[in-house]
């Protein structure tokens, strides 16, 4: 299966060399960790904890050692396996006041979404190790766990979950940016992850 069907100039953009544990590597020995964290709604905290937040916010990134990337993704929920299992339960239902609750249901979920697209939003914050020259990947794994323990601490001062991503977790994010559509029918596997690794270790011999 071909991940991502880009032009050349889209797969130097992407320019992934392997995903390892969690670490993403990509050219020039830069290597990525990604957090995926929850948010805050500002507005509906008082004066006295949005004061407080910011001054937070404000030491959080004074005591930051190294830049941040920070993604907000938002995307359209796609509901239609929802809304077939619904049909399919309601096709199975022997009670005719329970099958036509669902049938109502669903017809009106079906025109809820086809008025209105329901949006989802989620935030991810990228960490950076770069250096100048080829560091062994043990090394590469504790100066960047390092990096992303004490982010995600300070993260989670402010108030908010965090969770780094794992391997398969980045690819599919990357997956579903480039390929939304197939993404969606031929989902990430560990099995794909497991191919693209010994192709990675084929290319290193």
């Amino acid at each position: 299966m071909q991940l991502f069907k880009t032009s050349d100039g889209a797969k130097k953009q992407i320019d992934i060399k392997f995903v390892q544990e969690g670490i993403l590597a990509i050219s020039n020995f830069r290597y990525r960790s990604v957090i995926e964290t929850s948010s805050i709604n500002f507005e509906l905290k008082s004066e006295a904890e949005q004061d407080a937040l910011t001054e937070n916010y404000q030491n959080f990134l004074n005591g930051l050692g190294s830049c941040l990337q920070i993604i907000v993704r938002t995307r359209e929920i796609d509901l239609d396996n929802y809304l077939h299992d619904i049909s399919y339960k309601s096709k199975l239902e022997e009670s005719d006041v329970w099958r036509n609750q669902l049938q109502s249901y669903g017809a009106y979920v079906r025109g809820l979404v086809d008025v209105n697209k329901i949006l989802s939003r989620s935030f991810y914050v990228v960490i950076p190790y770069d250096s100048d020259q080829k560091h062994d990947f043990e090394n590469v794994k504790e100066q960047l766990n390092l990096r992303t323990d004490i982010i995600s601490k300070g993260l989670q001062r402010l108030g908010m979950h965090t969770k780094q991503l794992s391997s398969i977790e980045i690819l599919t994010l990357f997956y579903s940016f480039y390929n939304p559509k197939q993404a969606k029918c031929q989902p990430m596997t560990n099995a794909i992850l497991n191919h693209m690794h010994d192709l990675f270790v084929e290319a290193k011999k």
